[in-house]
């Protein structure tokens, strides 16, 4: 008889411990307010925030690597960081959370990219962001194409976290898709429009059906538009899959020649979506380290993005809370419509 999925996803989940993934992208350091508004500025209209506490978060390619390590993996972070103050907190931030920071190379005159979020009663009011988009080049491009391929020596593959921030370019994502191939390791892309084409022959991308919507020039508002596209971009990219996040609507994976697979959401709350695409790519690749196929990766990654979304920020979850919420719902029943 053969296993049912959660039977499988359990074995998963069993063999996330030490799994070793590279997550080479744009690092963030997220910082937050935290406050009420009781009033409207008489200056503009406006709310006035009191703020009440602050705190700070990783956030990018950087709360990818703390998912990892919150299923249990092992995390190599590459990229790049400034020589500011707030390269100091994200420093610090990640060594508190156990992670290596000699993946990151410092840019003197680069400020590192930081996001402020003022959140009043459970709601962002507004977000201010420090940072610069400029493509990495020449002796900085070397150094972390360097990094890279010693932080892949000993993983299993590779997560490119694209936010747009100018470490991902189209020389260096060629020879980092390009070594990871030849080297036979997996291949996760959370994309970013920009480079949307280039990641070509990749294991899986990730994209939410707003950027799949967008560089396939239409909106996915149904299931007949969601086909049309994946397909469409699975086609054009060559890729071994490709999973579009669909929101309230769930998950919805493409693999070739033509087949697609519609996995219902499992979220009853949603607070805060940031970060909730690091831990889909999180999973998928822990998922893909331990073994697994893509089916079982989109439908644990599934569950994994139900559980951050019910907290305000970035969040992380465990094999524990996702091994918990698998005990909780019936077997799924798919849809390929």
């Amino acid at each position: 008889m053969t296993p049912a999925l959660h039977q499988k996803v359990e074995r998963l989940l069993e063999r996330f411990d030490g799994a070793n993934v590279v997550v080479w992208g744009d690092v963030m350091l997220d910082e937050y307010w935290w406050g009420s508004v009781e009033r409207i500025s008489p200056e503009a209209p406006v709310p006035v925030v009191s703020v009440e506490k602050q705190g700070l978060k990783l956030g990018g390619a950087a709360n990818v690597a703390l998912n990892i390590k919150s299923l249990g993996g092992t995390a190599r972070i590459v990229g790049v960081m400034g020589d500011d103050r707030a390269a100091d907190g994200l420093t610090r931030l990640l060594g508190e959370h156990g992670l290596a920071t000699d993946g990151l190379v410092p840019i003197a005159g680069r400020p590192t990219t930081v996001k402020t979020r003022i959140v009043a009663h459970h709601q962002q009011v507004v977000r201010a962001d420090r940072e610069t988009t400029e493509e990495i080049r020449g002796k900085h491009s070397d150094r972390v194409f360097a990094a890279y391929c010693a932080a892949m020596e000993n993983a299993a593959g590779v997560i490119i976290s694209d936010y747009g921030k100018g470490v991902v370019n189209g020389p260096l994502l060629a020879k980092v898709i390009d070594w990871a191939r030849g080297h036979k390791r997996f291949v996760v892309v959370d994309p970013k429009d920009t480079h949307f084409f280039s990641y070509r022959q990749v294991t899986t991308l990730t994209p939410n059906h707003h950027e799949a919507g967008f560089v396939a020039g239409r909106r996915l508002r149904d299931n007949a538009a969601v086909r049309s596209v994946g397909f469409e971009l699975l086609e054009r990219l060559k890729a071994e899959s490709l999973l579009i996040t669909l929101g309230e609507r769930g998950m919805a994976l493409f693999e070739p020649p033509s087949k697609m697979t519609l996995i219902p959401t499992v979220a009853d709350q949603v607070f805060d979506v940031t970060g909730a695409g690091d831990t889909v790519s999180a999973t998928v690749a822990m998922c893909l380290a331990a073994g697994g196929s893509m089916l079982e990766a989109a439908y644990t990654a599934n569950i994994a993005a139900g559980q951050v979304i019910r907290e305000i920020g970035t969040a992380q979850t465990s094999s524990s809370a996702i091994r918990q919420a698998i005990a909780a719902i019936p077997e799924p029943v798919f849809s390929s419509s």
